[in-house]
């Protein structure tokens, strides 16, 4: 098995892009907000979640031993 080592603020990076991608997933299915406005937050935290994920993970394959 392949490990990468990782500072901190590295590992936050990645836990935050998990959380937002999350709640975008939690806002697309949720029936507090207008269909409207559901949508628009929803896809808006999943795209940027999708998105930060991108450079994240080369940084990790860059960073296995």
């Amino acid at each position: 098995m392949k490990k990468a080592r990782l500072t901190l603020p590295q590992l936050s990076a990645i836990a935050a892009t998990r959380v937002v991608l999350g709640g975008g997933l939690g806002l697309l299915f949720a029936d507090r907000f207008s269909p409207r406005e559901r949508r628009a937050l929803g896809w808006g935290l999943f795209l940027a979640g999708a998105a930060s994920t991108i450079p994240l993970m080369r940084l990790v394959f860059d960073k296995r031993c």
